[in-house]
């Protein structure tokens, strides 16, 4: 995690140099077309959407200034943990989160980005650059309906745990309301996207492979692999996907890939099956790529955004991410709440 720290830092640099530069001549393919492939390390400290009060775009005396205080507030929650702690109270030591509840892991195993994303040389606070006030859109109507019900399953993009107090009543109860990340059917924090975005966490790499019919978009944490089919038709509204169906063109030296026939259980931020993603990949330097989405739903939002980020290139391995193996957790939890009805029903 430290070594990958440092080399993001480096790409940053990197990216910060080639952002000043007018015009990038990419490497090509034989195909003619430019050549993305390479493997891309999403962390990043901008979050999806501007803070209160903050303005769009920090100096980099600001921004290195709270780099400095992350990375000074992360040293710290590395420092190992005693083997002589005794263990949390009952039902967890009352702060916010699964972490606070329970115990779990500090900082040593995280790696939620150490630098804000850099594009036209700027030091951006959001992702979101449309509205320009760097958030998302208000929800319609029916979307604001829909999230009061008290039957609404986790999104795709929920986080791998959350508090119980902040989860609709029940939701620890049924196996199949976890969010979808824990169980392992799609990297939460929506990092396979699309949109692809950081999940502030850890396992950050993306690969992406490259050929004249197919782009492939593979994700580092669970184990999602996006194929883009180049020049198609999407498939017929009947079909639906998990990641959708997404069909790529060229404009230009720009990859622009549409993605549309989302399922029902995806829900992007609370969306729908109506879900329609655009997202274009230009490479903007020897070892960046500029990733631009744009998120169309009218059953969820009043009008469609946008946002966008630089990807650095990374020389770090993507691994393996074995989401179950030798997870005995949620079969354990099942069993306990048998146990637990068994027990009822004798009294």
């Amino acid at each position: 995690m430290r070594h990958r720290l440092i080399t993001g830092l480096v790409a940053l640099v990197a990216v910060a140099a080639v952002s000043a530069q007018t015009k990038y001549a990419p490497p090509r393919l034989a195909d003619g077309h430019p050549d993305l492939q390479g493997t891309y390390d999403l962390a990043t400290l901008t979050p999806l959407e501007r803070p209160s009060a903050s303005k769009a775009v920090l100096t980099a005396e600001e921004a290195a200034q709270l780099e400095a205080k992350v990375a000074a507030q992360t040293e710290v929650g590395r420092r190992s943990i005693s083997a002589e702690r005794t263990a949390p109270p009952k039902g967890g030591d009352g702060s916010i989160g699964a972490a606070g509840a329970v115990g779990g892991y500090n900082n040593f195993w995280l790696d939620p980005g150490s630098s804000y994303t850099i594009v036209n040389g700027q030091r951006r606070t959001s992702l979101v650059i449309d509205p320009p006030d760097g958030r998302v859109p208000a929800f319609t109507a029916a979307a604001r309906q829909r999230t009061l019900s008290r039957l609404l399953r986790p999104t795709s993009d929920a986080t791998e745990s959350r508090d119980p107090g902040l989860e609709p009543a029940g939701s620890y109860d049924d196996p199949e309301r976890r969010p979808l990340g824990e169980r392992c059917l799609l990297g939460f924090g929506s990092t396979s996207g699309p949109p692809a975005l950081p999940n502030y966490f850890y396992n950050n790499l993306h690969q992406i492979v490259q050929t004249r019919d197919a782009v492939m978009i593979l994700t580092e944490m669970v184990h999602d692999a996006r194929i883009v089919r180049m020049n198609a038709e999407h498939l017929p509204k009947t079909i639906r996907k998990w990641l959708g169906d997404s069909v790529g063109r060229w404009e230009g030296d720009t990859l622009v890939v549409d993605t549309t026939n989302f399922n029902d259980q995806t829900r992007f931020r609370g969306s729908t099956d109506a879900l329609h993603v655009v997202e274009r990949f230009t490479r903007v330097g020897p070892r960046a790529v500029l990733y631009r989405f744009t998120i169309d739903d009218p059953n969820t939002w009043e009008k469609p955004w946008t946002g966008e980020y630089t990807w650095p290139a990374t020389d770090e391995r993507l691994y393996e991410y074995a989401c179950h193996e030798a997870n005995y957790a949620l079969g354990d939890i099942l069993r306990g709440a048998r146990l637990r009805e068994a027990d009822a029903k004798k009294k």
